[in-house]
Formats: C-alpha cells, structure tokens, sequence
C-alpha cells in the first residue's frame, strides 16, 4: 500500500439482519481487483494514522487492491478544499471523509451506502440517533459513521476547584471503571448553574466560550437539547418563541453573571489554555485538552476529571462532532471501496482505532463503548473512563431536529451563542427571540 502525507491534525432501536458479504471480487492475480484512494482526515494523535494504515493494508492486501491514502489536515482547510475540488471535477480519491453538515451539502455526489450499513449494524448494533441525523439526511445512508475522528465534548472539570468551592465531589458521581452512582441524579444545569456560580466568585471561573466556533455550539447545544429547546423542528417550521427557548434563555442569563467577561471573542484554543493555566474550574471538551495538560502542565493535569454532562428536564446530552467516510458516486471501483468500509467498520478494527489515538476516538455504537482503553487512562487513573457515555446521557447534535441544510445554516452562522451573548449583555428576551427568526427565515428561504 502507498501512501502520501499531505499535512497533521436513545439510540436507534434495534439492529438490521446479518446480510450477505459486501466485497471486492476475490482474484487470484495481483491488483486484479483494480486502484483505490482515500483521503482521510490526518489525526492530530500520533498513532491515529498509522492504525488505520495497518487495518486498510490488511484488507488491500488480501483483495489484491493497489491503496493509496493521503491524509489530509483541516489546518488551512486542506480537507474541505479537497472535497469540495473533487466534488465539483466529479474526480479524485474514491473515499473521503466528511465531518458534521458535510454529508448533507455533498448528498447529490455521494453514493448510497445502505448495503454497507446493512452488514455493518449487523455486526456493531444499534446507531446513536444523532449519527443517523446526519448520515441519512437524504432519506437513505449516504456515508458511513467514523469512529476515526469522532468524539463528543463532555465536561472536563478540577476535582479540586469542585470539591473546595462547590461541594461537589465529581470522582464520587462519576468512579473509574464503574457506572455513574446515585450521587450523579443530582448533577443537572440548575446544580451546574450553582456551582458556576461558587467557583466564579473564588476566582476560578467555568470556561465556556459564546464565539462563532464548534466549541462554543457544541456546548449551547447540548444545553439547548436538554431543555427540548429547538429553534427549528424537523419540518422545517421556525419554533423560536417557545416556552423552551424561553426557559433556556432565561437560565443561560443566570449563567452568563458566571464566567469571563470575553468569552464572545474566545476561540477552539481560548477554553483549553483556560484550564491548563489552573483559572478554570471546568470547559466542555474531548480528552486533547488533558493530553496536553499531561505534557505542559502534569500538576493540573492529575486533577482532572472527564464526567457526563448535566441533566436537564429533557434528558441528559452530550454534544457531538461526528465524522464518516462517503463514496463519491463518480469513484471508478465501488465494488472495492463498500467491501473496504465494511472492513474498517468491523468491531475488531474499531477497537484497533480506539487504542491506537488512545481513547480519543468515540464508536458510535452502544455496545462497543466497553472498552478498558479510557479506564486505564492517567494521571489520575480512569480520568477517562466517563468520556464515552455511560448511565443515561445521549448524543445530540446542535441545531436538531432541523432538516440538516438549515441547521447546517444555524450552526455555521451560531445564532444560539449570540442569542445567549445578547441577553447576557441586557438584551430582552423578546428582542432576542425576534432577532433570531429574522436571521431565520433568511436561511430558510435560500
């Protein structure tokens, strides 16, 4: 297999039958079952490609398949000019990788793949629904959901600054290697709220940005979902001026007494070096945050603790970055590239990639997030084991239950964090509400 680096960094009910084997043609005579080429995100883990280098080799080696993956980094946005250069020349790699909105914006070059999903939930099991949001958005599987790159943005918190300040003990709610205990039932955004609160006026603020970046939607997202809020439903109808939204915005004004005054103008870096300096007591974010205190700063570090998100009167969710592989509908060996994706999606395999980026990847299926990988994580021992979901906590993507062109709009554009910045700054909640339909039917109507 060659290989070109380009540059670095409720679930569904129910499972589909066992389906016959989706596969390249087997052949006795080398390269008969032709070329193939991936361009896949360049995992910022060291270790992370060449995991999926070793698995894609095992298969080209016996399908007799002549692979090429170039890995592609989102630094410079050489991953997304590359999808969109190919899908407009209808030519390049076969595979490619798409993160978040992207499946929904390219539907109409991408092949479908509901023969591979078939064979792949047969052998993993039930989906989370937000993956399937975004990978059915044209009515059918139009990608496959990626382990690889996929990750969810939990809240990393000081057990220190919780235990002295808010009273909270988060190792006791959330023990290493074990289920959530009683304890975590009381671990809601009005306790959140409380213990925001506390640790701001010991100097030791949440951080928790309201900019126009992934970190900051992610989060009001999750908020939003765990107050049933939705700017949109899935029809498409503007829903606005709900008693929801309301609800939300008048907790998120509380909140905003709460954490720095800049938080508008943070960006995706801003929260990470918030905590590993030791002033934040908590930021919502994957294991990258940790991995480097552990590097640059190990006494914060062995004080952190990754848990589950708060429970709100809907549920309790955590926010989703999703990432899957789609087959161009132009690629010339289709054949070869579904019988690849199955091969990557089998259970052994998705174990492989966990390990191999040290836990930093989230399988999007229930019954393969038993792994040890994030229980032996440390200092402190098992600061991980709560990353993937345990208990009650769910997925969700912000911007849902939208149809995914106009959340993509919503996300893009992060109408809900400037809703929170606005009514944090005096605005009234009215005015705030009709803002937002505005910039709304503006996006609806293209």
């Amino acid at each position: 297999m060659s290989k070109k680096r380009i540059t670095r960094r409720r679930f569904v009910a129910g499972s589909a039958a066992a389906a016959a084997a989706i596969s390249a043609p087997h052949v006795s005579t080398a390269n008969a079952a032709g070329k193939l080429s991936l361009g896949l995100w360049d995992h910022w883990v060291p270790g992370g490609n060449k995991v999926m280098d070793d698995i894609a080799q095992e298969w080209a080696k016996k399908e007799k398949v002549d692979l090429t993956i170039d890995y592609l980094s989102t630094q410079g946005n050489k991953l997304l000019l590359t999808i969109a250069a190919e899908a407009q020349a209808r030519a390049g790699h076969d595979i490619m990788d798409f993160s978040a909105w992207e499946p929904a914006q390219y539907t109409r070059v991408l092949e479908p793949v509901g023969d591979v999903m078939k064979e792949v939930l047969a052998a993993n099991g039930p989906i989370s629904e937000a993956m399937e949001y975004i990978g059915t958005a044209s009515g059918t599987w139009n990608v496959v959901p990626s382990t690889r790159g996929s990750l969810i943005l939990p809240p990393c918190s000081r057990i220190d600054y919780f235990k002295e300040f808010a009273g909270i003990d988060v190792q006791a709610m959330y023990p290493a290697g074990k289920d959530p205990t009683p304890a975590a039932d009381n671990w809601t955004w009005d306790t959140f709220l409380s213990a925001a609160e506390k640790c701001h006026k010991a100097g030791h603020s949440f951080g928790l940005p309201l900019g126009a970046t992934t970190d900051s939607l992610d989060w009001v997202g999750a908020l939003f979902s765990a107050y049933g809020a939705a700017l949109v439903d899935a029809k498409g109808n503007i829903t606005v001026n709900s008693a929801e939204v309301r609800q939300v915005l008048e907790y998120a004004k509380r909140l905003y007494a709460f954490i720095p005054s800049d938080v508008a103008s943070w960006d995706n870096a801003s929260n990470n070096k918030w905590l590993i300096s030791g002033k934040g007591a908590l930021i919502f974010n994957p294991p990258s945050t940790w991995v480097v205190a552990k590097r640059d700063a190990p006494d914060v570090a062995e004080k952190l603790w990754t848990h589950a998100m708060p429970k709100g009167p809907k549920g309790r969710f955590a926010p989703l970055l999703p990432r899957y592989q789609g087959l161009w509908n132009f690629s010339k060996n289709k054949s070869a590239a579904k019988s690849l994706m199955v091969h990557m999606n089998q259970p052994d395999n998705i174990r492989k990639i966990v390990s191999g980026a040290a836990g930093y990847d989230i399988p999007p299926y229930q019954k393969l997030l038993d792994y040890k990988v994030w229980d032996v994580q440390g200092p402190p021992t098992g600061t991980l084991s709560h990353y993937p979901n345990r208990g009650d906590q769910r997925n969700s993507m912000p911007c849902a239950p939208a149809p995914p062109q106009i959340a993509s709009q919503l996300y893009t554009n992060a109408v809900m964090p400037k809703m929170i910045v606005r009514i944090g700054r005096g605005e009234s909640i009215d005015k705030t509400l009709a803002w937002a339909a505005t910039e709304i039917e503006g996006y609806s109507r293209q």
